[in-house]
């Protein structure tokens, strides 16, 4: 028979072994490049490791290690998506309605990401599902205060932007590990196909009008532009009359200066050469005779050009009868 110190050895060499074994597999464990880990003693969070390799701790149940993902998640409100393709959609949560009072259906995807693993772990129970209410509350309170044709057209990125600043001060306030990079509407559409037509049609209407605008702005650009060229123009032309002017008033001014100098000097040879000057400017084919005397005696004028007058007319008369005599020896 086997006595009891056997087996009690036996016994104790077996435990020794399964507790090398458990110390051995549990005191290490690998971080991946996309993971992050939180070490837990005896079930207290204690540190966040975030580094990759080969790491070690204390044997379980000493310590034990919790990992996560550092990768970016997506969260689709209002509809879910699996290889490309929208296989549900839960038209409850994304019915809203705007601040003129209609009725949109919109959704959109969170870009969110774990940046602490402790409070995403322990501080609340399900974390994805408070993104996801905090998600719809944000997005109802931007809609809610929006016009539909800012939902639907030009106001798309302000709405996301507002609702990633209120997601983001809701996820702040709640706590919860999680932070949100970026807010994507992906759908914002009308209820019906009826309202979707004439919606368009009041979107066309619009477009419309703005184009007519533009082509009245730019017509009346090009004419502005032409008018202010052809004020350029005259303001230009002016300016050089006025500089001609000036110049032609200026060059008479210093005529008049030098005909005054020499006039201070002689002014009875300036008086008559002016006057002389004169006489050429107003009878420029005259012939002009200066006699110095007291004019008692009486002058005798030559006569050569009247009779170079006498002489041509006597010459067209004579030419006008010899045209007439051949005309008669003719007929």
């Amino acid at each position: 028979m086997v006595n009891l110190k056997q087996i009690y050895t036996v016994a104790g060499i077996v435990i020794g072994i399964l507790l090398l074994v458990l110390v051995g597999f549990t005191s290490w464990y690998t971080v991946d490049e996309s993971e992050q880990a939180v070490i837990l003693t005896f079930g207290k969070a204690e540190d966040t490791v975030t580094e990759p390799g080969l790491k070690f701790k204390f044997p379980w149940p000493i310590q034990t290690v919790d990992k996560l993902s550092k990768e970016t998640y997506s969260l689709q409100f209002g509809y879910k998506e699996k290889g490309g393709k929208v296989v549900s959609e839960n038209q409850n949560d994304t019915k809203m309605i705007t601040g003129d009072e209609n009725i949109v259906l919109a959704d959109l995807v969170v870009q969110w990401k774990i940046t602490d693993p402790v409070k995403y772990l322990y501080n609340s129970e399900a974390p994805q599902e408070i993104l996801y209410d905090a998600t719809s509350a944000s997005l109802r309170s931007i809609i809610g205060s929006s016009k539909i044709d800012d939902a639907l057209t030009s106001g798309r990125a302000d709405i996301e932007g507002n609702v990633r600043e209120i997601l983001s001060d809701l996820v702040t306030k709640y706590d919860i590990g999680i932070t949100v990079l970026a807010v994507k509407l992906q759908d914002v559409e009308l209820p019906n196909d009826e309202v979707r037509a004439a919606f368009t049609n009041v979107t066309d209407a619009r477009e419309t009008m703005n184009t007519k605008i533009n082509e009245a702005q730019k017509y009346r650009n090009q004419k502005m532009n032409e008018a202010e060229g052809e004020v350029a123009a005259i303001m230009s032309r002016a300016q050089g009359d006025k500089a001609a002017r000036v110049e032609a008033a200026r060059g008479s001014v210093s005529v008049f200066n030098r005909l005054y100098e020499q006039y201070k000097s002689s002014p009875d040879v300036t008086r008559e050469r002016l006057t002389i000057e004169t006489i050429e400017q107003v009878l420029p084919n005259a012939q002009i005779y200066i006699m110095n005397d007291d004019g008692e005696t009486l002058k005798y004028l030559p006569i050569a050009p009247l009779e170079r007058k006498e002489n041509n007319a006597n010459e067209s008369q004579s030419s006008g009868t010899k045209q007439e005599g051949s005309e008669k020896n003719n007929e």
